[in-house]
């Protein structure tokens, strides 16, 4: 089999059974392609299109979304997760207008110089957006290369990594790249799964290593696994007839940039935090059930605590990073997705 005869075949694959009418795929500039990237880093596609949508009728291109405050952009991304992509999103809307007048680079050095913007991410935005001959390495393409040349080791090993762009780079047609690239990104996701692949209608199927070796279960090798570790917190869910107290938290760290509950160390340190933080006692306050939110690399067991207050009038004032939120008065606002969860339980 030739480098060509499999591209020839995927292409064909695609014409027929590839996926064509994503929302992304409708008028494919660099920005849009961009966005969509962005959004489908570890997120599948079926939960990306109606984020996307909304997304892109209140940002439809560059400057819009460069001119937006960063607490609208949260919002939009708002139950998305890993919240540094919306905020590379922004940061690298800014400065694609301040350097390049609102007008995507279309070269892969300058693309992979922005914030966010990696070698895999910068290659489909030219790939689809502009018909640039650039490969991909994103983790459906991984799978199906790694499977059908029955390629050793995780990619996260920088050795694997590079044999498996040198195959990405060999494997990249010279003419209709956009369809070659959507196509190989649909192969992964919608045949070469990563659990009980549908080998029988893969079009490369017939000279994949991994198929003929009965390997496609172990392949690509996984992450060396890690013991998660447990950390705690607990959330000060305080309420007032102004609403419930909500303070940003810092850019960077978890969910940098969001709005979030005031948090204590300890369910007993409630107390402590209102009389040092709001000097006022609380009229009341609730343990509620904890529960176990999970991330990349660790898990946060989070116990919620509502903290009634009677009328912080005049002691718990409004300012820079602290607002009373109230779901039917309050502008959009990022929130964590538990945040989101108990803000809801909070009005039922």
């Amino acid at each position: 089999m030739t480098d060509t005869d499999f591209s020839q075949r995927l292409l064909a694959w695609f014409e027929r059974h590839g996926r064509h009418d994503l929302p992304w795929q409708q008028d494919p500039n660099p920005y849009r392609v961009w966005v969509s990237e962005i959004m489908l880093q570890q997120t599948q596609v079926s939960t990306v299109i109606p984020y996307y949508q909304r997304f892109m009728a209140r940002f439809p291109d560059v400057a819009s979304l460069a001119e937006a405050p960063l607490d609208e952009v949260l919002h939009h991304w708002s139950g998305l997760g890993y919240y540094a992509r919306a905020r590379n999103l922004h940061k690298t809307a800014g400065v694609i207008c301040a350097r390049h007048g609102a007008c995507f680079p279309v070269d892969i050095d300058a693309l992979q110089a922005l914030p966010g913007i990696g070698r895999s991410t910068a290659g489909a935005i030219l790939a689809l957006a502009c018909g640039q001959r650039q490969s991909i390495l994103d983790g459906n393409v991984k799978r199906v290369l790694a499977r059908h040349r029955a390629v050793e080791g995780w990619s996260g090993e920088a050795a694997v990594l590079r044999g498996l762009w040198q195959l990405a780079e060999a494997y990249t047609p010279s003419e209709r790249v956009a369809e070659y690239t959507q196509a190989i990104m649909d192969l992964g996701a919608t045949v070469c799964t990563r659990s009980r692949p549908a080998c029988g209608l893969c079009p490369v199927a017939g000279d994949c290593r991994g198929r003929l070796e009965g390997r496609t279960g172990d392949l690509p090798a996984p992450r060396p696994k890690r013991a998660q570790p447990l950390r705690e917190t607990c959330m000060l869910m305080v309420t007032s007839p102004q609403g419930v107290l909500l303070e940003r938290r810092p850019t960077r760290g978890l969910w940098g940039g969001l709005w979030g509950f005031p948090e204590v160390e300890a369910g007993e340190a409630a107390l402590v935090w209102c009389r040092s933080h709001l000097g006022v006692e609380p009229q009341r306050v609730e343990a509620w059930n904890p529960f176990i939110h999970t991330f990349t690399h660790f898990r946060l067991r989070i116990t919620p605590l509502w903290v009634a207050l009677q009328d912080p009038a005049g002691s718990v004032m409004e300012g820079e990073g602290r607002v009373w939120y109230n779901s039917r008065t309050s502008s959009g606002l990022g929130l964590a997705a538990p945040v989101a969860q108990l803000l809801e339980k909070l009005n039922q």
